[in-house]
């Protein structure tokens, strides 16, 4: 007899039996035993009611011998559905043949009639063993073999050739249309995998949440063939949206291929995946040209080193002069973040400062920048700009950190400004313009870093009230070799000039360069030729 009966409380089973008496009986028991049961009269109507509700059945319990369709024939039509459905068969006959075909379609225990049901009982409580490993390593959205399934697979077969799938901004479907339609989408995605690639040739799993993985069953499979059935799928997909309350939602995928021995393939196309992002590509395999682990190992140290650089007090300031274009006189400073190592290394923020966004470790910094910039500031009475994302401005911690460092130093703050860049897309112009403002009720001044480099360019004029652009450094370091880059900055200084609102150039290296962005009326000027970035001690 079964030890534990109130397992059996939390499965579905469909019951297929065409003498009535036996099945109303045998229902009326295993209604007490079950959570919830389909009961059909023959095969036909069990199929029906198993494509109905696929999704809540766990467990079939069929007669053989039935009208219309029989068991055996209900049973196949149900393993092309779902091959891994646990079914037990319930017959008068035990001839060798019959078992054999029930072994051969893939039947997990069958009970001889009459049944007992102290019997049957106990076959059931044995099929929930895969009722477990279902959970462990079936997916239950799209019946698809999971991550769980793939490792136990890679560790047992000689799989060599695999690709990742993922669905691009599936965050954002979500978020617009809801997770509900975001599983509608998921579902689609897995039936057209395993549609277009053969069942013979591929074996297909759902990862994560947007994530599948293709493996390649066919050894002799070229790399370059696979990418090839890749790309005309990805093609496929993006080409046929996906429909939800007639809204027509598309979908766009980023594919990573990979070759080695087992677990390396899976490895690779991890990485390469990845990196396809990073490089806007839609399909790559992985080579080790990419120095993808030297990539990642770097980002590790760097993790270890943003967090000792907190816990020491490793971070500060460090100061680039901005001239005034006519004069060269310093007008004000730049405050600009350096990573000082314990033996004096000066490191920039290129090496560090994406970590340190990545790890939500990048608030710290603009603390540390803002606190410098008004020892500078009180200390030597000079004038500071200071950089500031679209993230920083959506931070409520950050801001809030903001509103109360320049209340505690009201006296100080008209010698304060803040640059927003504009190489990072601004999403809600509305908060940008609050944040202006609350800062302007302190006197300081607001401007627009990079410009000419990132989303709105001279839309930013007419959007927010700024009151100087700092034009990027890309259009200024080559302006005396390109005559379409002096148009555009020459565009841009005369357009300011219209809104009332001061040019910075960056970027200003040379003489030569000096004098192109002076005769073309920028009113500031920064970069190596005047100085570098250097610290608190060295400016007077």
């Amino acid at each position: 007899m079964i030890n534990n009966i109130s397992i059996l409380k939390n499965i579905t089973i469909l019951y297929a039996e065409d003498e009535k008496d036996l099945r109303e009986v045998t229902h009326q028991i295993l209604k007490g035993f079950t959570k919830k049961q389909f009961v059909a009269k023959n095969g036909q109507e069990g199929l029906d009611l198993f494509k109905e509700h696929e999704n809540e059945i766990d467990l079939i319990i069929t007669d053989v011998n039935m009208p219309v369709l029989n068991g055996l024939e209900m049973v196949k039509e149900i393993k092309k559905i779902n091959l891994n459905i646990p079914i037990i068969v319930a017959t008068a006959f035990s001839n060798k043949e019959y078992l054999l075909e029930a072994i051969d379609i893939g039947i997990d225990k069958y009970v001889l009639k009459p049944i007992d049901i102290a019997k049957l009982l106990q076959v059931m409580s044995q099929s929930l063993l895969y009722h477990e490993l279902k959970e462990l390593y079936i997916d239950t959205l799209t019946n698809l073999p999971n991550r769980n399934r793939l490792k136990k697979d890679l560790e047992s077969n000689n799989i060599e050739l695999m690709a990742l799938l993922d669905i691009d901004e599936f965050s954002t479907i979500n978020d617009l249309f809801g997770e509900k339609n975001g599983d509608i989408i998921l579902y689609e995605v897995a039936n057209s995998l395993k549609n277009y690639f053969s069942s013979k040739d591929f074996s297909i799993y759902r990862m994560d949440a947007d994530k599948f993985a293709i493996v390649s069953l066919n050894k002799d499979l070229d790399v370059n063939d696979f990418y090839d059935l890749c790309l005309a799928f990805a093609d496929k997909i993006e080409k046929e949206a996906v429909y939800i309350n007639e809204n027509e939602i598309d979908i766009n995928i980023t594919i990573g291929i990979a070759k080695g021995n087992g677990a390396i393939a899976y490895k690779y196309s991890q990485r390469v995946i990845n990196y396809a992002r990073t490089k806007l590509q839609r399909i790559m395999i992985y080579n080790e040209s990419f120095n993808i682990q030297k990539s990642f190992e770097e980002n590790i140290k760097w993790v270890k080193q943003v967090k000792i650089g907190f816990r020491d007090n490793l971070f500060r300031a460090y100061f680039q002069p901005i001239v005034n274009a006519q004069t060269q006189e310093i007008y004000k400073y730049e405050a600009l973040i350096r990573y000082i190592t314990h033996e004096g290394k000066e490191i920039a923020p290129a090496q560090f400062l994406d970590v340190a966004k990545r790890t939500k470790l990048y608030p710290n910094i603009i603390k540390i920048i803002i606190n410098d910039s008004f020892k500078l500031i009180k200390d030597k009475n000079k004038r500071v700009s200071v950089n500031i994302s679209f993230d920083d401005i959506a931070n409520d911690e950050t801001t809030s950190f903001i509103y109360d460092i320049l209340e505690e130093n009201r006296e100080y703050t008209n010698l304060i400004e803040f640059e927003i860049l504009e190489s990072e897309e601004i999403s809600d112009f509305n908060e940008v313009t609050r944040f202006i403002e609350n800062v302007r009720k302190f006197d300081c001044s607001v401007g627009v870093d990079d410009f000419g480099a990132g989303y709105s360019n001279f839309n930013l004029l007419t959007l927010l009230d700024i009151d100087f652009v700092k034009i990027d450094g890309s259009l200024i370091e080559n302006i005396t070799t390109s005559k379409d880059l002096e148009i555009i900055v020459s565009t841009i200084a005369n357009f300011s000039k219209e809104f009332g609102v001061k040019t910075v150039a960056e970027y200003v290296s040379s003489e030569e360069i000096y004098e192109k962005v002076k005769s073309l009326g920028i009113d500031y000027c920064q970069g190596y030729y005047f100085d570098r970035p250097v610290g608190y001690e060295k400016i007077k």
